[in-house]
C-alpha cells in the first residue's frame, strides 16, 4: 500500500507541475484595458487555435489533478 500512496503523490506532483507551467505559458484574453467589452473571435476555420488548445489541455489537467487528489484522501483515509 504504501508503493501507492508513493506512486499517487509522484502523479499528483507530475500533473501539478505541468498544470503551473501550462498557466504561466497561456496568454492573457484582456491584454489592456482598451478592450473591455470588446469580444474579437478565436477562429474562423472550425480548427482549435493555440490558445483553445491550451484552455483544453488546462481543463483536462485540472480534472486529473482532481481525479488524483481523491484517490490520494481516499488511500490515506
Amino acid at each position: 500500500m504504501e508503493v501507492v500512496k508513493i506512486i499517487l503523490l509522484v502523479i499528483q506532483g507530475l500533473i501539478s507541475v505541468a498544470f503551473v507551467f501550462l498557466v504561466a505559458t497561456q496568454t492573457s484574453k484582456n491584454e489592456g484595458f482598451g478592450t473591455i467589452g470588446v469580444q474579437t473571435p478565436a477562429n474562423f476555420k472550425g480548427m482549435p487555435g493555440y490558445e483553445e488548445r491550451m484552455q483544453q489541455y488546462t481543463r483536462n489537467l485540472g480534472i486529473a489533478w482532481f481525479a488524483v487528489a481523491l484517490l490520494v484522501a481516499f488511500v490515506y483515509r
